[in-house]
C-alpha cells in the first residue's frame, strides 16, 4: 500500500519543504521492492546533492583544514549510518512502500533502505524546487550535526589509524582478506579478516559491507595493540 496523501503532507512537514509535485516525494519513499517505479534513480541523483552540499558546508565553515581532514569528516557525515540515524529523527519508516516481503522482514528498520529514501527525497526536492532549494534541505536535515562540529573532530577512521600507527612502528600495512560472505543483497554480511606478520591473533570483523567489515576489523586491531582503549 501506498503512503497516503496525508502522510505525505507529515513528511513535507518533516523536512522543511513543500512539492509541487508530490508524485516524486511518494516515488521517494517507494522501495524497489514495490514496483518499477521506485526511488533508486532518485537515491542516484540526492546522493551527489548531499555530497557536494556537505562538502561545500565543510569547505566553508573550516578555512584552514586540509583536503583529507575535509573528505574524512564528510565521509562521516554521509555516510549510511548517519543517513539512517537521520531517517530515524523523521520516524521515515514508517512512510515508507515496499513489497510485502520487504516489509515483513523488517526492511522498514534497515540502515541501508532507510538511508537511501534520505538521499532519494534530497533527489526529489532537487528536481522539484532546484538546487538552492535542495541544499536548503540537506543543511536542515543536517543543522545540528554540522553545528556540532569542530576542529577536534577532525579524526581519521580506523583504517588509515592503523596504516598510519604500522607505517610509524616501521611495520608493514595490513592486507584486508575477504574470508566469508552470506546472505544475499540486500541482507548480505562479508567477514573480513585483517592480516599483519606484527598481530599475534587472529583478527576478524563481520559487516553489512565489505567497507564497513573492513573498518570493524582495524578498530579491532588497533584495540589489540592497545592503540585505542
Amino acid at each position: 500500500m501506498r503512503v497516503s496523501v496525508s502522510d505525505l503532507k507529515k513528511l513535507e512537514s518533516r523536512v522543511a519543504y513543500t512539492f509541487k509535485n508530490a508524485s516524486l516525494l511518494d516515488q521517494s519513499v517507494t522501495h524497489r521492492s514495490f514496483g518499477e517505479r521506485n526511488n533508486e534513480r532518485l537515491e542516484f541523483l540526492g546522493d551527489s546533492i548531499l555530497n557536494f552540499v556537505v562538502a561545500s558546508a565543510l569547505f566553508k565553515r573550516f578555512p584552514e583544514a586540509k583536503e583529507g581532514d575535509l573528505s574524512r569528516l564528510r565521509a562521516r557525515l554521509v555516510k549510511e549510518q548517519t543517513l539512517a540515524e537521520i531517517a530515524r529523527e523523521l520516524d521515515l519508516g514508517g512512510f515508507l512502500t515496499m513489497g510485502s516481503g520487504e516489509l515483513n522482514s523488517g526492511g522498514f528498520e534497515r540502515d541501508s533502505i532507510l538511508s537511501d529514501a534520505v538521499e532519494a527525497i534530497i533527489g526529489a526536492v532537487f528536481l522539484d524546487g532546484g538546487i538552492n532549494e535542495a541544499t536548503d534541505c540537506v543543511l536542515g536535515l543536517y543543522k545540528e550535526r554540522l553545528a556540532a562540529l569542530t576542529t577536534s573532530n577532525i579524526a581519521k577512521d580506523a583504517k588509515s589509524q592503523l596504516q598510519e600507527h604500522l607505517q610509524a612502528e616501521g611495520k608493514p600495512v595490513p592486507d584486508y582478506i575477504l574470508v566469508g560472505m552470506t546472505g544475499k543483497s540486500p541482507n548480505q554480511y562479508f567477514e573480513i579478516e585483517c592480516r599483519s606478520l606484527f598481530f599475534n591473533s587472529t583478527i576478524r570483523a563481520i559487516g553489512t559491507s565489505r567497507r564497513r567489515a573492513e573498518q570493524k576489523a582495524a578498530e579491532l586491531a588497533l584495540k589489540h595493540l592497545e592503540v585505542i582503549n
